[in-house]
């Protein structure tokens, strides 16, 4: 019996499987550190590309001050990666502003907005995109006395292009839905003032702003419906106004 017992060496079983955990092992460590490599070249290529400044591509249109922004998107495997908004680059490139309240809408295939404003002391920049969807987004120049007064420009913004707006103080802003869902998103730089709220009527033929789509069939708020057309609505800026 005790021959039987001594026949089967016992420290060889144990070499033999303390042998088996560091081979594992080792494939183990060989696996970490191929995802390590993987890791550190997939972030190094992410240092590689790192938004360069400046990151902000600013685009001028027939309307002096308003501008379309336009960012530099960096995209990889993961997805893409873009600076919605530098406070620095903003000042540099627009103009310095302050910013003090964001919104955001949600509106469906066919919705108008617009064509609002706040009267002075409340009047407001804003800085405008579209994160889902895609709209047609428009600023009236409603300063008496300007050379571009009742000119308009008209832009698509959309979650695609990654564009936005600035619409200074003395314009009109609105913007007409083209996708099924839009979701539309403002900074201002001054709160919301209820008694200073104005606006221009979306529908005036007079403005000759091509809404890409079928005005008739619209959606507009009840608000937005009784709003005055362009020639019959106050003179509430004038080009000599001091807005900031």
């Amino acid at each position: 019996m005790g021959s039987t017992f001594s026949s089967v060496p016992p420290n060889n079983n144990k070499k033999r499987s303390s042998l088996l955990p560091n081979r594992q092992g080792g494939c183990a460590r060989r696996r970490r550190s191929a995802t390590t490599r993987n890791v550190l070249r997939l972030h190094a290529n992410s240092a590689s590309h790192r938004p360069p400044s400046p990151t902000m591509n600013v685009i001028s249109t027939s309307l002096e001050g308003v501008v379309i922004l336009e960012p530099r998107v960096f995209e990889d495997a993961r997805g893409y990666f873009f600076e919605s908004f530098s406070q620095r680059e903003f000042d540099e490139k627009v103009r310095p502003i302050r910013f003090v309240q964001d919104n955001e809408s949600r509106s469906t295939r066919g919705v108008m907005r617009g064509l609002h404003y706040q009267r002075m002391p409340h009047t407001q920049s804003k800085l405008v995109r579209c994160t889902q969807g895609s709209v047609v987004d428009v600023a009236v120049d409603i300063r008496h006395g300007s050379p571009t007064f009742g000119q308009h420009v008209a832009v698509e913004l959309s979650a695609e292009n990654h564009r936005q707006l600035f619409i200074p103080r003395g314009f009109a802003h609105g913007f007409a839905v083209l996708s099924d869902i839009a979701v539309f998103e403002y900074k201002c730089d001054n709160f919301y003032a209820p008694e200073s709220d104005a606006g221009i009527s979306l529908l005036d033929e007079r403005l000759d702003i091509d809404w890409r789509m079928p005005v008739a069939d619209a959606l507009l708020s009840e608000k937005d419906l009784h709003h005055p057309l362009f020639d019959e609505a106050p003179a509430d800026f004038h080009i000599d106004d001091r807005l900031y």
